[in-house]
């Protein structure tokens, strides 16, 4: 594989990211700021969003690795009390290295074409082990990149084999999380607990509208004027995982059902690639069906 580096990452002083949920009090803001800043770390990025309708509190810090006196074996034993207080769930990500990306892929290249672009400019900061894919289409286009492409196919009755196979090459490349570029299939539920909100997926719709198959063709029946693509957190319910990032094209009488497919590959382009990047750069928090999305 080759590895590519980022001027962006090489440049950018090294952070830690702290993302807490807790229900909404006053006081959470000053105590955490008090307590970065009684450990000597410098934040250079903070926000946070309040939900009334469910008392609900989300913050994301980012804080320089450079004089922050905790490490990553200490800071929990040290941030313990506050979390405690009050009620905070959280997970600290200290930057130690690039996620690593595994990428699942059937015949469709818009979305795994783009997503190799931009990993190999460094614009997307993963390193990327391996692409799997149920047809053997799409391999040429990924050694090209330098990655290693695993062709896996499903054959009648051998769905779970197939996917017991991409969950053994997964864990041997320590992969963190996974993205569907097009992947059609349906992943089962034991699949999807193994990589419990870290696979990613994009839909060619506005979802909620048009899940499942041929959503184009679903709009086109419909008469639509505007056609959508959604990034979402893959579930064990099809097409109804939290949703990450979505965007939208006006259409008119005169286009096709060709004309939607055409230029909803664009869309899923962007779409995909906003959602993986929110994801590596730590800027999605989870809440019930819902994310908070910082960016």
């Amino acid at each position: 594989m080759i590895e590519k580096k980022s001027k962006e990452r090489d440049t950018k002083p090294a952070t830690a990211k702290l993302l807490i949920a807790c229900p909404d009090r006053s006081g959470i803001i000053a105590a955490v700021a008090g307590f970065i800043a009684a450990h000597k770390g410098n934040i250079v990025e903070a926000d946070q969003h309040s939900d009334p309708l469910e008392n609900a509190f989300f913050m994301r810090v980012e804080i320089e690795r450079e004089g922050f006196d905790l490490s990553s074996n200490l800071f929990p034993v040290v941030w313990q009390p506050l979390a405690e207080r009050f009620q905070m769930r959280w997970r600290m990500e200290w930057g130690d290295r690039p996620k690593r990306m595994a990428v699942m892929v059937s015949k469709e290249s818009h979305c795994i074409s783009d997503l190799l672009w931009r990993w190999s400019s460094g614009e997307l900061r993963v390193e990327l082990p391996l692409v799997v894919s149920n047809h053997p289409d799409l391999q040429e286009l990924v050694t090209r990149s330098g990655v290693a492409f695993q062709y896996l196919p499903v054959s009648s009755g051998g769905k779970k084999q197939q996917e017991r196979q991409v969950l053994e090459l997964f864990d041997a490349q320590k992969v963190d999380f996974v993205v569907l570029a097009r992947y059609m299939q349906v992943l089962s539920r034991s699949f999807v607990a193994a990589y419990r909100d870290r696979i990613i997926n994009i839909h060619h719709s506005f979802l909620p509208a048009f899940a499942g198959a041929r959503s184009y063709h679903q709009a086109f029946d419909r008469g639509v004027k505007i056609i959508g693509a959604t990034s979402h957190f893959v579930t064990d319910v099809l097409d109804d995982g939290p949703i990450i990032a979505q965007g939208t094209l006006p259409v008119d009488h005169r286009d096709s059902v060709e004309d939607l497919v055409r230029k909803g590959r664009d869309l899923e382009r962007v779409v995909l690639a906003t959602a993986v990047h929110q994801h590596v750069e730590d800027k999605i928090l989870i809440s019930g069906r819902k994310t908070i999305v910082f960016d």
